[in-house]
């Protein structure tokens, strides 16, 4: 590796056998990191404790908890060994939450900072699921994030819809009936429409991996005043490197969820411009710089497009600047990317998956590395137009 401001958290046992995939982090109460690292692969019936009925391979994937109480410098793996996949943590009330899946959509919470987990609850008995570890909007007592549902078990890959859900801060999250659902928002139709633009031009397109975020600025053309809808941004499989998608989650009055296009002008829109959002990427709204930051694979003159991890940001979700090269990989299969960020204080904290000289390939991970971008916001161009 030649990233020495990085430390590596957690390493596979095994690399050609059990990887690392994506990794999530949150800050806990007094100050702890939480993190959660994704154990797949056709090793795992090697692990100890329970595995998650669908996984990456047959043999079902697990999630596992480190702690760091020193912003980072030293991590303390915990003994939860939840039965899980494609995590997101959150931290709600008096407790962390993490939702995942095992086929079936589950719930599980920690009310001692991160380090005991309740057995996963179903919130939806019905597969199959899909996710990443992804951004959750937090506003006005109410917690709305996405989780993905497959269209039919036999549509290619990554044929997802996405569903949101929302839930109020103050019940228990791990009970069905403190969440509400929307329909699943098939994308097929708006990406067949688009071939006749040439967009997209691989022959199974989709979107997957959704992260929801807000618009802040009154003053932007999407901004709710109601303050009853987020955006849905998606990567996208459509054949271009710097595409995403997007789309508008509401909350009726009625209380109820529902996805639809943004309007703009006279047409409906969905495609935008996200750089390197043909694969995972991670965005988080800085309420002091009043930008949106995010971490995505750099393609720019990389031959491996998983090998360097970015950090850009933008005012608005459409302009987008680059900030700085967070990591870059040794070789091809030392990849780093979907990797999850925060701020922690003045700081930008990053957790990537990532791999060395010993793993399988650039998909399949094994290594978990943190790292730190001090002063963050010292990176941003002062002569940034904002809207």
């Amino acid at each position: 590796m030649n990233n020495p401001n990085e430390k590596i958290i957690y390493a596979s046992p095994d690399p050609k056998g059990i990887y690392l995939y994506t990794p999530a982090l949150i800050e806990g109460f007094d100050g702890r990191l939480v993190a959660a690292v994704d154990l797949g692969g056709p090793g795992t019936d090697k692990l100890t404790g329970p595995r998650s009925t669908l996984g990456d391979y047959r043999t079902g994937n697990q999630v596992r908890v480190l702690v760091s109480d020193d912003k980072g410098e030293t991590w303390t793996e915990t003994p939860a060994r939840l039965p899980m996949m494609h995590e997101i943590l959150f931290k709600a009330g008096n407790a962390l939450y993490m939702v995942a899946h095992s086929g079936i959509l589950l719930a599980t919470k920690s009310l001692d900072n991160g380090i005991t987990w309740s057995e996963p609850s179903v919130l939806v008995n019905k597969p199959r699921w899909h996710q990443s570890c992804a951004n959750v909007d937090i506003h006005d007592g109410r917690i709305t994030l996405v989780y993905e549902k497959w269209i039919s078990d036999g549509h290619p890959w990554p044929g997802v819809a996405p569903v949101l859900m929302s839930a109020s801060v103050d019940d228990d999250l791990t009970k069905p009936e403190s969440w509400t659902f929307s329909e699943p928002f098939n994308p097929d139709p708006l990406l067949e429409a688009s071939r006749p633009s040439g967009i997209p031009i691989v022959k199974d397109p989709g979107v997957l991996e959704t992260a929801t975020v807000r618009f802040h600025d009154p003053r932007h053309p999407l901004y709710d005043p109601t303050g009853q809808s987020v955006a849905l941004l998606m990567r996208t499989h459509s054949g271009f490197t710097d595409m995403g998608a997007i789309l508008k989650g509401t909350r009726n009055p009625d209380g109820s969820l529902q996805i639809s296009q943004y309007k703009m002008g006279t047409g409906n829109l969905f495609f935008i411009h996200i750089p390197g959002a043909n694969i995972k990427f991670h965005i988080q709204y800085d309420p002091v710089t009043k930008l949106y930051w995010m971490l995505h694979s750099h393609i720019g003159g990389m031959v491996a497009e998983r090998q360097q991890l970015a950090l850009s940001y933008t005012p608005d979700l459409f302009r987008w600047n680059l900030a700085t090269i967070v990591a870059t990989g040794s070789k091809a299969n030392a990849a780093r990317h979907y990797a999850t960020g925060m701020i922690f204080g003045d700081d930008y904290l990053v957790l990537s998956r990532s791999g060395d000289e010993f793993a399988k390939n650039a998909h399949d991970n094994n290594l978990t590395t943190f790292h730190n971008v001090k002063d963050f916001r010292q990176l941003v161009n002062k002569e940034l137009d904002r809207p």
